[in-house]
C-alpha cells in the first residue's frame, strides 16, 4: 500500500524592506539648479523677451521692481512651484537623477510647494550663501527645505 504523501508547503515571509532614501548632497543640488536657472533664462529669453517687445514694453529699466523683473521672477518662482508639485522634480533635478521628497507625508502637499519653493526659496535666493546648508546636514536639507520639513533624494 502506498501512501499519499503530500508536502506541506510553508509560506514564506515576504519581506518589503523600504530601501534607504540616498540624500543628493550640496554639488548634485548645486548642478541640478544651475542647468534650472539655465532653463528659467531661456524662457525668460525665449517667452517674456519677445511678448515685451511685440508690447513695445521697455526691458532696460533696471532694477527687480520693472515690469520684466516682474515678469521674469514669476516665471522662475512658477517654475519650482509647477514642476515640483506635478513631477516632485523640475528639469535640473530629472538630468540628475533627484526628486524632492516630504519627511512627513506621502505626497507634497501644495502648502509645502508653495511654502518650500516660494517663501524659502526667495529667503535661499536672496541669501545665496544660505544653500552651503545642504552640505552640513545630516538630511542633506538646504534652507528652504528645513522651512518645509523636505529633502533631495537620489532617484532609484
Amino acid at each position: 500500500m502506498e501512501e499519499n504523501h503530500q508536502e506541506r508547503i510553508e509560506p514564506q515571509a515576504i519581506h518589503t524592506e523600504v530601501p534607504e532614501q540616498r540624500y543628493a548632497g550640496f554639488w548634485m543640488r548645486f548642478w541640478a539648479y544651475l542647468l534650472d536657472l539655465i532653463i528659467i533664462f531661456s524662457l525668460n529669453g525665449l517667452l517674456v523677451k519677445p511678448i515685451f517687445r511685440a508690447f513695445d514694453i521697455s526691458l532696460s529699466k533696471a532694477g527687480i521692481i520693472s515690469a520684466y523683473g516682474i515678469a521674469a521672477g514669476l516665471i522662475f518662482y512658477l517654475y519650482f512651484i509647477l514642476m515640483t508639485k506635478y513631477f516632485s522634480q523640475t528639469l535640473g533635478k530629472m538630468v540628475f537623477g533627484l526628486k524632492v521628497v516630504s519627511l512627513q507625508a506621502n505626497k507634497l502637499s501644495w502648502s509645502t510647494i508653495i511654502f518650500r519653493e516660494g517663501v524659502g526659496r526667495y529667503i535661499s535666493a536672496t541669501l545665496q550663501f544660505l544653500y552651503i546648508i545642504a552640505a552640513f546636514t545630516p538630511k542633506k536639507q538646504a534652507l528652504h527645505d528645513l522651512f518645509a520639513d523636505t529633502t533631495v533624494v537620489h532617484e532609484r
